[in-house]
Order: C-alpha cells, then sequence, then structure tokens
C-alpha cells in the first residue's frame, strides 16, 4: 500500500542533528522502511504513531558518549539493562517530544508516540500493537546485510558469529510478519556475505 510519506519529513529534518550518533543515519531510515512493509500488513496499527515512533526512537544516543554506548549498551553481561540503555529511551522521549512540537503534532499524538519510545529497549513486552511494529522495525536492520555489517563490530564480533547468534533471536519478534521477514532477510544477508563458506 502506497502512502504519502512526506507528511514527516519536517520531523525527519528536525531530527536529523541528532542522528550523528552510533550509525543512527543508517538505522533509523532502515527501521523506518521496515515498519512501513509492517505497517502494510497489519492495516488497524496506527500509521503515524508507529511512523513518528521509530523515526524517533533512537535520537537519544545523540547524548550519550560513544565509548558508553559502545561498551555499556553493546558489551558485558545483561547489556540490554545497562544504564546507557535507560537513558537513551529517556533522552529519546525529551529529544522527540521536543520535535514534535516543533513540528505542529498535537499532544494527544506526542503522548501516544512517547509511550512507545520510553522502553522500547527495556520493557520485557509490548503494550499494544503499535508498540510490538516499532519494536520488531526496530529489531529487522539487524538481519540486513547493512545490520550485520554494522552490529557485529558494536558486539566484537564476526559477520558469521553475528549471523548465528541472530538465528536464535527470531522469536524474540513480537509479530508473525516481523519473524517471517527477519527469516527472509537473514537468509538473503547469510548468502550475500558468503557465510555458508567464511
Amino acid at each position: 500500500m502506497s502512502r504519502d510519506l512526506s507528511r514527516y519529513d519536517p520531523v525527519w529534518q528536525r531530527a536529523e542533528p541528532y542522528m550523528r550518533a552510533r550509525k543512527n543515519d543508517v538505522h533509523i531510515p532502515l527501521s523506518f522502511g521496515w515498519a512501513q512493509r509492517l505497517l502494510d500488513h497489519y492495516e488497524t496499527a496506527d500509521h503515524d504513531i508507529c511512523s513518528l515512533a521509530i523515526l524517533l526512537h533512537d535520537i537519544g544516543w545523540y547524548s550519550i558518549d560513544m565509548d558508553q554506548i559502545i561498551n555499556k549498551g553493546f558489551r558485558g553481561e545483561n547489556f540490554l539493562q545497562s544504564d546507557v540503555r535507560y537513558l537513551h529511551e529517556s533522552e529519546s522521549v525529551r529529544l522527540g517530544t521536543e520535535v514534535l512540537k516543533a513540528t505542529g503534532w498535537d499532544d494527544t499524538v506526542i503522548a501516544a508516540v512517547c509511550e512507545i519510545i520510553d522502553g522500547h529497549d527495556t520493557r520485557p513486552t509490548p503494550h499494544h500493537l503499535n508498540d510490538s511494529i516499532v519494536r520488531d522495525a526496530d529489531k529487522l536492520w539487524r538481519f540486513s546485510v547493512t545490520g550485520v555489517a554494522i552490529v557485529c563490530d558494536w558486539m566484537d564480533m564476526t559477520p558469521n558469529g553475528y549471523a548465528t547468534r541472530l538465528e536464535g533471536q527470531f522469536e524474540k519478534l513480537e509479530t508473525d510478519m516481523g519473524r517471517q521477514l527477519a527469516m527472509e532477510e537473514l537468509e538473503v544477508t547469510k548468502k550475500t556475505l558468503q557465510l555458508h563458506a567464511i
């Protein structure tokens, strides 16, 4: 289904300076694309809420030093519950609220978007379908060639090692379509990167 996504251009432009951390200028657009694919399948989801939430969900990494991001946010024991994970969520809410207010979105939309962003990495279960779509879109990019190439460095792993790890993470996706897309994308990635051989 084709939607006019240009309505989000002012939000992209206002948020762009905050995308200079942690390769978010790659991660966020790719995740936004995955969100649109999921929204094509789950038509009862709110397209504005999901699109805005995925666009703004990680801009809070901008407020955190890159060494802290990598060493505390992606490595070590229980890194998914590290202080920097909670901090990037709260900073994404703060900055996202500023961006949405500046681009004319109403308080109801802002509250719904921020409810998803706050806890998108650290909350054990989603609140609703919109939340599930954003959480899946946030993860799906990892299964792509670009995602494996970037995240394997963050995790201090080889591409093959990270792809093998991803094979055990399909069930962490919240939606049936998210799981299907992840499996399909990882197969393409493994073939493209010749991971059967190296």
